[in-house]
């Protein structure tokens, strides 16, 4: 990989990054009574994009804005605006990204909307989200963030409004444990502004319509496990070379399963929660690969998971994957509204790099230049650990953008133990574990979900 790309400027990429900052602090204290540092904040994000179809409208939104006359649909404007810029950052990197590794990336298609979903509750959606923009994160309080719940409510029970009601219900809850605005600190103007932008435009009719989905038939051979850990929820992410029965192009795909759990269950427990949804968790931790007959998948690669079209394959070494089917797979295409700096995700294969470690911080030294080690994503669900990686040879991980630099979050790592050569995965323990900690650990989560479902079981007797 030519890792001396990554240190080279990304044309217009400060600009738009800052323009995207500027109307950030815009939202920090609302649009009630915007102040002239607000409005430069506007005006910025409508230069930005003042030469693309958008234009016209946001430079109505900004100035509309700018006066605190602001409507729902210069909300949206500003908005679309906002994530423009920020797809136009994902795009760039994802070009320089292509041209280190070497894969091409499949090209985006466009769908027509599936159809009209509730108006009255898009409209009340969006009338909320507005509202938030104009009180500002400094000015929430828990009567204004308290009008998302009866959206909500009425929303969750619509399939097709669930994507929404679901990234409302997070987001007013966020704001909810942050109340009042005015007593913060510290304000994540940033992310507040990613579900912002997010939830308001997809209170647009056809935003959230389901992703376009066909079926695939052949082998998938799986590189790796990411693990996202929340309090009360989980998932597992594995991503994977596909090669069609057919003997088209291999392509990366991803498939992921989610469940709720208690906020006791942690670590290697993690697995006893997912394993029961996913085979090819099992299929991962055993090394090998699955076959898939007409298995659901979107445009965008992600595998829509069933079992009964899935079933064991032959013994496949995800590091035997990374040397000889990965650089010949293409990439997955990225939906519109997931262009994003922070969704970049992208499998690569490392060796032949020195290690240097510096307090915390690793980094692999490669032939072409330096390249960061996200040791913090490592999930303390397997036996990965920042020490492995540190004494490593080789490395199978996802290439991320953070902080305005490129690093690599490790799933797998080549490293000697008593002098063999062994292989250490962050999912290694999704099928089961012998490993004494991992042992312990689902012994511990399993008391733990016992104890609750006796609980809750006490309970609904009641």
């Amino acid at each position: 990989m030519r890792a001396d790309l990554f240190a080279e400027d990304v044309t217009g990429l400060d600009e738009a990054l800052a323009a995207v900052d500027g109307f950030d602090r815009a939202l920090v204290a609302g649009l009630l009574r915007p102040q002239p540092a607000q409005t430069a904040g506007l005006t910025g994000l409508a230069h930005a994009v003042s030469g693309t179809p958008l234009a016209a409208r946001v430079a109505e939104a900004a100035e509309k804005a700018g006066g605190g006359a602001a409507g729902e649909d210069h909300f949206v404007a500003l908005a679309a605006a906002r994530t423009a810029l920020l797809g136009s950052v994902h795009d760039a990197l994802m070009t320089r990204i292509e041209e280190a590794t070497g894969r091409p990336c499949e090209e985006t298609t466009a769908r027509e909307p599936a159809g009209l979903q509730a108006a009255n509750l898009l409209t009340a959606a969006r009338s909320w989200l507005s509202d938030l923009a104009r009180c500002g994160w400094q000015g929430i309080d828990h009567d204004v963030v308290s009008g998302a719940a009866p959206v909500v409510s009425a929303m969750l029970p619509d399939p097709e409004l669930r994507r929404l009601a679901t990234l409302l219900d997070g987001f007013a809850a966020e704001l909810a444990a942050s109340c009042p605005g005015v007593s913060l600190e510290r304000i994540p103007a940033r992310r507040w502004a990613d579900l912002w932008s997010r939830a308001l435009l997809l209170t647009v009719p056809g935003a959230a319509d389901a992703p376009t989905t066909g079926t695939v038939t052949g082998r998938l051979l799986p590189l790796g496990v990411d693990v996202h850990e929340h309090a009360t929820a989980v998932q597992a992410q594995v991503h994977a070379v596909f090669e069609p029965a057919d003997g088209t192009t291999r392509r990366l795909v991803r498939a992921a399963i989610s469940v709720p759990k208690p906020d006791t269950v942690v670590g290697a427990g993690l697995w006893q929660l997912l394993r029961p949804h996913m085979s090819l968790l099992t299929a991962v931790s055993e090394g090998r690969s699955m076959e898939l007959t007409d298995m659901p998948v979107t445009a965008e690669g992600d595998l829509i998971w069933r079992d009964e079209h899935a079933r064991r394959g032959e013994p496949a070494d995800v590091f035997a994957t990374a040397r000889v089917a990965l650089p010949t797979a293409t990439d997955t295409a990225t939906a519109p509204l997931d262009r994003h700096p922070a969704r970049i995700a992208v499998p690569v294969f490392l060796e032949g790099y020195a290690v240097h470690k510096d307090d915390d911080a690793i980094t692999f030294t490669l032939p072409g230049g330096p390249l960061a080690v996200d040791t913090d994503r490592i999930p303390t669900a397997g036996p990965l650990t920042p020490e492995a990686v540190a004494a490593s040879g080789a490395c199978i991980g996802l290439l991320r953008w953070d902080a305005g630099t490129y690093r690599v979050q490790p799933l797998a790592v080549e490293t000697t133990v008593r002098k063999k050569a062994v292989a250490i995965h962050a999912g290694g323990w999704a099928g089961g574990t012998t490993d004494k900690a991992g042992v312990k650990a689902e012994k511990a989560a399993t008391d733990a979900v016992a104890v609750l479902r006796e609980r809750a079981g006490r309970l609904l007797r009641k």
